[in-house]
């Protein structure tokens, strides 16, 4: 199938795409706080730029979308440029890889949730992610 537009416009409408903010992301904060979970967003000084991050009880949590991460179930390959998003993906894949490895060898707790999960059934992906967080912080606690 040829994409039906040009590759500048293909190029500036992918460029476009926020990485933060997102509406996905802010739909599971603003219920996270609703449960009185507070936490920063978005955090540039920890390594991978996490989501959400509550530091006091090392806690890292990842939102990922199918597309951008590869998800076996919901991911595709445009067919345009393939090549480059093949290796996109494969990038993105090994970046995730690496942080993921990097906070469980530091000791922190890291979540990665996907968009589908998300996108299936919100209220059981709050729940999962809020145990997560509370476990977590058992954890931190009784270790202080």
């Amino acid at each position: 199938m040829v994409d039906k537009v040009s590759k500048e416009t293909r190029s500036r409408i992918m460029g476009a795409i926020r990485s933060k903010h997102t509406k996905l992301e802010d739909r599971i904060t603003k219920e996270l706080w609703h449960y009185g979970i507070r936490f920063r967003k978005n955090v540039r000084n920890l390594r991978g730029t996490p989501d959400i991050a509550i530091i006091k009880y090392k806690v890292v949590i990842f939102i990922d979308s199918c597309f951008w991460h590869a998800c076996k179930s919901h991911g595709h390959i445009p067919k345009s440029n393939s090549d480059f998003w093949i290796n996109k993906f494969n990038k993105n894949l090994t970046r995730d890889i690496v942080i993921t490895n990097h906070y469980k060898n530091i000791g922190w707790n890291i979540i990665r949730i996907w968009e589908h999960e998300v996108q299936e059934d919100f209220g059981k992906t709050i729940d999962s992610i809020v145990d997560f967080i509370y476990i977590s912080k058992r954890i931190v606690t009784r270790e202080e």
